[in-house]
C-alpha cells in the first residue's frame, strides 16, 4: 500500500468507529444530541467531514476550474441533498462507501500497474569503467560508444554492447520473460537490462544509453497508456455527455413531480439524490482502461511489449498475419548445407554421390580432416575467392572452411555486381558466383537443383562444383504458425526477397497459406497494401518483421510486430508490438490475451450499464433508496474492477 492509501484506510476505519455507534443510537432513538434537527446534523457532520472533506474540496475546486460534471460533483450534490431532507445517516453512508470503493479502486489499479512498473527496475544505476587498474562507477549516460565497461557477476548490464572478454550466463527474464539464462561469450552481443549471472564480462559499448534497449523499453512503457483503444475513447466521450444529462435529469426529477403531480419536495429531492448516486460512471471510467492496462501487463510478463491499448484491441480483430522470412521465421544465419562436385565422385554419409550433406558442414568443423580431398579443395577454393568480400554468403563459405585463409595465394580479385567474384588464386582464374556468372563467362556448368543460394565454382573455365548455402527455420516458427491457426487467424502469409523456390520450400514446411517471393522493400509495401484492400469489416492485418527494410511495412500494417532482441532499431521504433526474445510463437499468446481482455471489457460495459439502467429506473420511480444507490455505484465498481483484474493473470 502507498502512503496515500494507508492514510485513506485510517480515515475509513476512524469514520466507521464514529459512524456505526452513531447510526445505531440514532436508529434506537437514544442519540445524545442537542435539541431538534440541528443537533443531529452537527453530530453527523463529524464523520461526514472526516471521510468526505477531500471529495467536497475537489468538487468546488473543479467547479472553479470549469470542470463541473465529475464524480466528485455528483457525490457532493447527492450527499448535500440528503442532508437537506434530513437523511443524515444515508449521506454519511454514501460518502463512506464511496471512499471504500475509491480505496479499493486505487489499490487494484496499483496492482495492475505493478507488472509493468516492475520493468522500471531494469534501469541500471551505474556502469563500471576501468581507470588506472581501478573500477570506477559512472552514470550510463556518460559512457560513449566504443568504451569498454566491466560487468561483475550479479550486476545489471547497463548498456548494449559486444563481449570482448569473459564467459557468463546472462539472465534475460526481465526483458524477454524467458527463465532460462543465455550463454554469453567473446563476440556475443548483450543487451542492457539483463543480469550477468556468473563470471566477469568486459563489454565494448555499441550504443549510447539513450539508444539502448533498456531506454527504448522504458520509453515504450511510459507511453503505453497514452494510446487508447476505440472503446476507451468511446467511454471517455460517453462520460463527457452522460454526466451532464443525468444531472439535468436529476433536477427534473426533483422539481417536476412536486410541481405537476403534487409530490412532496422532500420526496423529489430524495429521489434526485438517489438518482445522482446511482448514475456515477466510475465502474466504466475505471474498469475499462484498467482491463486494457492489465492485459498489457499480462503481455509484458510474457516478454511482449504492447505500445498501447489500441494495438491490443486491434490484435483481437486480427484476421491475416504477414511474416517477413529472414530473421523472423528463419534464423537469418546462412550456412553451407551441401557441397556438390562436378564429377560426382565423392559421397558423404547417406547423401547422393557427389554430395556432402547438411550436418557435416559447420564452422570450425570442416577442412581436410572432415572432408574428402576434392571436396575440401572445392570449399577452400571458394573461401579464397570470397576472402576479400564481407557479403553474408562469403562469410558463410569462410565459416564453413573454418581454417585460416592464406591471403598471399590470392593475387587479384574482382567483385562482379549481381553475379559473384572473379579471383586469381595460385595463378589460376577462379570464378565463384551464381548461374548468371557461369553463363556470362561461358562456363559449361551443371545446374544444382537444391533449395537455397547456390554458389558455382569454376577454375580456368572448367566447372569444379557447387556449394549450397541456406537459412535455417526457427524451431519456434512451426509452433507459431500452428498456434495462430488454433486461435482463429484465418490467413498466414510470408513475404521474402529470396528466390521463389526458397520461399515456397520454407512456406511448405511451415504450413503457410501464401508466399510471395523475390520482393524488394517497396514490393513488400505494395503486397501489404493489396492484402489490406482485401480485408472485410473490422478484420485487421498484422506484419511481423525484424530488419530495417521492414520499417515501412511495419508502419503500414494495422499492427506492426517487431523482433526486439536482435531486430533493428528502426523496426522496433516503427512497430506497435515488440517481441523481446524474437520468439514468433508468443504472437498467439498475445492474440489470446487481447481477445480475453476485450471479452472482459465487454462484460464490464454490459454489466455496469445494465445494472445502472435498472437501478436508475427504480430510483426515478421511488423504488430504490440510498443503499441500493450505493450498491449501484460502489458495488458495481468493485465487481467491475475485480473482473478487470482477471486480465492480469491471462496467459
Amino acid at each position: 500500500m502507498t502512503k496515500k492509501q494507508k492514510a485513506m484506510l485510517f480515515r475509513i476505519i476512524a469514520t466507521f468507529i464514529v459512524y456505526i455507534p452513531l447510526a445505531v443510537a440514532d436508529h434506537m432513538g437514544t442519540l445524545p444530541a442537542g435539541p431538534g434537527i440541528w443537533g443531529r446534523l452537527a453530530v453527523y457532520l463529524v464523520p461526514y467531514v472526516l471521510i468526505g472533506w477531500d471529495i467536497v474540496y475537489k468538487a468546488f475546486r473543479n467547479i472553479k476550474n470549469g470542470q463541473v460534471f465529475d464524480e466528485n460533483f455528483l457525490m457532493t450534490v447527492a450527499t448535500f441533498g440528503a442532508f437537506g431532507i434530513g437523511e443524515y445517516s444515508e449521506a454519511v453512508a454514501v460518502m463512506l462507501f464511496y471512499q471504500v470503493g475509491e480505496l479499493f479502486q486505487s489499490y487494484a489499479v496499483n496492482r495492475s500497474r505493478q507488472s509493468i512498473t516492475e520493468l522500471m527496475d531494469i534501469c541500471p544505476e551505474y556502469a563500471n569503467i576501468e581507470e588506472d587498474g581501478q573500477l570506477k562507477q559512472v552514470d550510463p549516460d556518460d559512457v560513449e560508444v566504443g568504451d569498454i565497461i566491466v560487468v561483475k557477476a550479479g550486476e545489471r548490464i547497463p548498456l548494449d554492447g559486444r563481449v570482448v572478454f569473459g564467459d557468463s550466463m546472462v539472465d534475460t527474464s526481465a526483458l524477454t520473460g524467458e527463465s532460462v539464462p543465455r550463454k554469453a561469450g567473446v563476440g556475443d552481443d548483450v543487451i542492457s537490462g539483463c543480469v550477468n549471472g556468473s563470471g566477469l564480462l568486459r563489454v565494448q559499448v555499441t550504443k549510447e544509453f539513450d539508444d539502448s534497449t533498456v531506454a527504448k523499453i522504458l520509453e515504450l512503457v511510459e507511453n503505453a497508456s497514452s494510446k487508447k483503444a476505440q472503446v476507451e475513447n468511446f467511454i471517455t466521450r460517453f462520460a463527457r455527455y452522460y454526466t451532464p444529462i443525468v444531472v439535468i435529469a436529476a433536477v427534473v426529477l426533483a422539481a417536476l413531480p412536486p410541481l405537476m403531480l403534487g409530490q412532496s419536495w422532500a420526496e423529489g429531492i430524495r429521489r434526485a439524490c438517489t438518482f445522482l448516486v446511482i448514475s456515477c460512471p466510475c465502474a466504466l471510467v475505471i474498469s475499462v482502461p484498467m482491463s486494457f492496462f492489465s492485459g498489457i501487463g499480462a503481455a509484458s510478463r510474457r516478454g511482449v511489449l504492447v505500445k498501447g491499448s489500441n494495438y491490443l484491441e486491434a490484435l483481437s480483430q486480427m484476421d491475416t498475419i504477414v511474416f517477413d522470412k529472414t530473421g523472423t521465421l528463419t534464423k537469418g544465419e546462412f550456412k553451407v548445407t551441401e557441397i556438390h562436385l562436378a564429377d560426382g565422385g565423392v559421397s558423404g554419409g547417406n547423401a547422393p554421390a557427389g554430395t556432402v550433406p547438411a550436418g557435416n558442414i559447420s564452422a570450425g568443423n570442416t577442412g581436410a580432416d572432415d572432408l574428402s580431398g576434392e571436396t575440401a579443395g572445392l570449399l577452400e577454393l571458394a573461401a579464397l575467392a570470397e576472402s576479400y568480400s564481407d557479403h553474408p554468403i562469403s562469410r558463410s563459405i569462410k565459416d564453413a572452411w573454418g581454417s585460416a585463409v592464406d591471403m598471399n595465394r590470392v593475387s587479384d580479385t574482382e567483385e562482379i555486381s549481381g553475379h559473384g567474384v572473379k579471383a586469381v588464386i595460385d595463378g589460376h582464374v577462379v570464378l565463384a558466383g551464381n548461374s548468371k556468372l557461369m553463363k556470362e563467362m561461358q562456363v559449361d556448368y551443371k545446374e544444382c537443383p537444391s533449395i537455397g543460394t547456390v554458389v558455382y565454382v569454376a577454375q580456368d573455365g572448367v566447372f569444379k562444383g557447387s556449394i549450397v548455402i541456406s537459412d535455417t527455420i526457427k524451431e519456434e516458427a512451426y509452433k507459431a504458425i500452428r498456434d495462430l491457426k488454433k486461435v482463429g487467424v484465418r490467413r498466414t502469409v510470408m513475404l521474402t526477397g529470396d528466390k521463389k523456390e526458397v520461399g515456397e520450400a520454407v512456406a511448405a514446411r511451415l504450413g503457410l497459406d501464401e508466399v510471395h517471393a523475390e520482393l524488394l522493400p517497396d514490393g513488400k509495401v505494395a503486397k501489404v497494401e493489396e492484402l489490406l484492400a482485401g480485408l472485410h469489416g473490422k478484420d485487421k492485418l498484422a506484419f511481423v518483421g525484424d530488419g530495417i527494410n521492414d520499417a515501412p511495412v511495419l508502419s503500414r500494417a494495422d499492427i506492426g510486430i517487431a523482433m526486439g532482441s536482435m531486430g533493428s532499431d528502426a523496426a522496433i521504433e516503427a512497430a506497435d508490438i515488440v517481441l523481446m526474445d524474437d520468439d514468433p510463437s508468443k504472437i498467439s499468446d498475445v492474440v489470446r490475451i487481447s481477445r480475453r481482455t476485450m471479452s472482459i471489457v465487454k462484460q464490464n460495459i454490459t454489466f455496469a450499464l445494465g445494472v445502472k439502467a435498472i437501478v436508475l429506473l427504480m430510483g426515478a420511480f421511488g423504488m430504490a433508496n440510498m443503499w441500493e444507490a450505493v450498491f449501484a455505484d460502489v458495488g458495481v465498481s468493485v465487481i467491475a474492477i475485480l473482473n478487470a483484474m482477471r486480465a492480469l493473470s491471462l496467459k
